[in-house]
């Protein structure tokens, strides 16, 4: 006879892994060539001057500079606005 219970086995016990999404550099600090700005799926944050944006949607910088965001009001397909986040690179002083 046992000493022990049985311990059953999950079959729910997998997760995966974090997309690791989001702003990687802030307003105001620099960056060079290459270097990735904003991780996102879709066109959350527009692109401005100096940037560009990958394949996946990832921005990056083009230039060497400070990273500056703003927003404009955007027309979306339905003919409403919405308020559009605009990210560009610009030359350091």
């Amino acid at each position: 006879m046992s000493k022990t219970k049985q311990g059953g086995s999950s079959r729910l016990g997998r997760d995966s892994a974090a997309q690791r999404l989001g702003i990687k550099i802030s307003a105001g600090e620099k960056v060079k060539v290459g270097m990735i700005i904003i991780r996102q799926r879709g066109t959350k944050y527009l692109l401005g001057k100096n940037v560009k944006k990958g394949s996946d949607d990832t921005i990056y910088a083009m230039k060497d500079g400070l990273v500056k965001f703003s927003s404009k009001s955007k027309k979306i397909f339905n003919g409403s606005r919405r308020i559009a986040k605009v990210v560009s690179v610009e030359k350091a002083k």
